[in-house]
């Protein structure tokens, strides 16, 4: 018989606050910092706050997953080490790795268990690294940060022990399936939140810059900034555009093809947004997910238990976007970049009309049927030269806004929304629940003095318990409207438990108040508080026997920063390691590499124009900010864009 699969919607915290909310939402799973070592450098959290959330998501069988996942240097290996122990004892189901150091460490620990410990640890010792763990073997998942698109290179990682790997967001659905055929670990992917324009892990410009690496959780977002573009003979193609910032991805509705393809987990990005973007983005897609294992109840279910109820009706479009993109999910090219705007301009409403003459009042004409402003609703526009420019909508009475004087508002303009205060006060006051189905079933027997009902509940992630409960007094004079009360009584919530009654076995039953009735729901809830949540178990990879073969050099996009990773590699034949950064720093180096292409989004692309006959330029294109040059390259053959230094 085959077995569903499950689904697991993944979110992300930046704090244990987001994190609850998260889960309360219908995340499956929600992936956060610890205190040190995550790619966004200001979403740490305390060990103790990781333990919090994942007794939380426990209760629902939800999975909570610390981010280990900036490249390391020798003298932070002992300190990531203790944290992945420290993580694991918290409750954390998985770590989320890029620096394969870790892999290395987790190989060797786990050989110890198998020979005694004695010996390792004294190696560790030697090392100056901690003693090997007793504790459970964790699951390691490689980040997005190991740069995963090709079958070979999934291959290697999970020869490496890797139990998932999170695949880089610009692969085309044939992609992901020609890595689903070749690997039997779990794949996770992106479907929601900003784009890199690099491909992930292999962004050097932030370092160059100035010197904050984008791999150890510093990133300058060069990509956000704004750009001339220069031919070769200094002709300005485009004039200070951010046409290297994308818009962001949504693949809502392609969720199903990519279930179909092999992913098994659907990542929401954000481990900087607010707790309004995470609540909205994770009820928006936990209710597509819904829709799938309804439809397809026998391929598919969730990866964890519990239904939501109550709260808001989500809408995507609604909270900070730059507008959204599918990027190359159907192996197609489109205009991926929004170059006015590099921050969320929120939804289109309407066009300015009736600018008052001090620039501090005007009318909307409605895009689209049914607009309602709010005071407080944040607008924005962009004017002639480019410049964004937002304000607060003070007084609002109709399609009349009253505002702070902007000298640059003109009659005409695109007026967008960025905030809308009644959606954010919808998200905010939600009453929102999730529940645990169970199921109870009572039978009634009468005893010498009164009444025994022996009570099982059974709940949905396959807990049981039993419970006996004598009454002493009178028979229940109407024993089908007894039964009704007691159904009724019965089938409501109690705790994280939604109960449902299946039925009610007895010729007789007692005469019972309401209050006992509520007791008897109430202790079976305790009772099925005491056992775990059965959560269904992560893949767990076998501990490789043997090393991956490495066939030539390793460059520096390999981002080998330790000795022990350089000593990783040595092991598995590499006969040339380049130094993290170190080539990186030279004039001419590749900075980035990307699937996006400039001349595409500009119509110069020579191959598949997007706008027509390709325009004219002379020799090579450069990016020019702030006096700094970056020449471009096309690399045609795999249809790549390459930002130099």
């Amino acid at each position: 018989m085959q077995l569903t699969r499950p689904l697991e919607l993944l979110a992300p915290a930046r704090n244990i606050d987001i994190g609850i909310a998260a889960i309360d939402c219908g995340a499956d799973a929600v992936y956060i910092a610890g205190p040190a070592f995550g790619a966004r450098k200001d979403a740490g959290n305390e060990i103790q706050d990781i333990a919090s959330l994942c007794s939380y998501a426990h209760r629902f069988g939800a999975r909570i997953f610390v981010t280990i996942n900036t490249i390391l240097y020798n003298d932070e290996l002992s300190a990531a080490y203790g944290m992945i122990d420290a993580v694991t004892e918290a409750g954390a189901d998985a770590v989320i790795i890029q620096d394969l150091a870790l892999t290395d460490v987790a190989r060797r620990m786990h050989a110890g268990r198998a020979q005694g410990l004695s010996a390792l640890a004294g190696d560790c010792r030697a090392a100056a690294l901690p003693a090997p763990s007793r504790r459970r073997r964790i699951p390691l998942h490689a980040s997005t940060q190991c740069a995963i698109r090709t079958p070979q290179k999934a291959v290697f990682l999970e020869k490496l022990g890797f139990s998932r790997l999170v695949l880089e967001r610009e692969l085309s659905m044939e992609q992901i399936r020609a890595i689903r055929e070749a690997v039997d670990c779990e794949l996770e992917f992106f479907v929601h939140g900003a784009l890199c324009v690099c491909y992930s892990g292999q962004c050097y410009m932030s370092e160059m810059i100035s010197g904050r690496s984008a791999n150890r959780g510093a990133c300058i977002q060069a990509c956000r900034s704004r750009y001339d573009v220069l031919d070769d003979s200094g002709r300005k193609i485009l004039s200070d555009k951010s046409i290297l910032s994308l818009k962001d991805l949504n693949l809502k509705h392609r969720l199903e093809a990519l279930a179909d393809s092999g992913i098994t987990s659907f990542k929401i990005e954000g481990r900087l947004k607010n707790i309004s973007y995470v609540k909205n983005i994770v009820r928006d897609y936990s209710l597509a997910l819904d829709e799938i294992v309804a439809r397809r109840p026998d391929e598919f279910r969730r990866a964890s238990f519990g239904k939501v109820s109550g709260g808001f009706a989500s809408r995507s479009d609604k909270t900070f976007n730059r507008g959204y993109t599918s990027v190359f999910i159907d192996g197609k090219r489109g205009l991926w970049a929004c170059p006015d705007a590099a921050k969320s301009m929120g939804e289109e409403i309407g066009t300015v009309e009736n600018v008052s003459p001090k620039k501090d009042s005007f009318n909307i004409r409605p895009a689209f049927k049914g607009l309602v402003l709010n005071n407080g609703d944040g607008l924005c526009f962009i004017d002639g030269s480019g410049a964004i420019w937002g304000f607060r909508a003070d007084v609002c009475n109709g399609m009349s806004v009253k505002c702070k004087r902007i000298d640059e508002l003109r009659n005409g303009v695109r007026i967008f929304r960025n905030i809308d205060v009644a959606f954010e006060k919808s998200v905010a006051n939600a009453r929102i629940s999730r529940l645990l189905r169970a199921d109870i079933g009572i039978v009634s027997e009468k005893t010498g003095d009164g009444f025994r009902l022996s009570v099982t509940a059974v709940s949905e992630d396959g807990r049981k318990v039993s419970r006996t409960f004598d009454f002493s007094g009178d028979e229940a004079a109407n024993a089908a409207r007894m039964k009704e009360m007691m159904t009724a009584q019965l089938s409501k919530s109690s705790g994280i438990f939604q109960f449902s009654v299946t039925g009610i076995v007895g010729d007789s039953l007692p005469f019972l108040p309401a209050s006992s009735i509520n007791a008897i729901r109430r202790t079976v809830a305790e009772a099925l508080s005491e056992t775990d949540c059965r959560s269904i178990p992560l893949y767990l990879a076998p501990v490789p026997e043997s090393l991956p073969e490495v066939d030539g050099n390793v460059s520096y996009k390999d981002n080998v920063s330790n000795s022990v990773a350089r000593a990783l590699y040595e092991r598995m034949g590499a006969s040339e390691i380049e130094p993290a950064y170190e080539l990186s720093h030279r004039p001419g180096a590749e900075l980035m590499r990307t699937k996006y292409c400039i001349k595409y989004q500009l119509g110069l692309c020579p191959v598949q124009s997007s706008s027509g006959p390709a325009g004219s330029y002379r020799g090579g294109l450069r990016l020019v900010n702030n006096g700094r040059t970056f020449p471009l390259e096309f690399d045609c053959a795999a249809c790549e864009m390459i930002v130099k230094g």
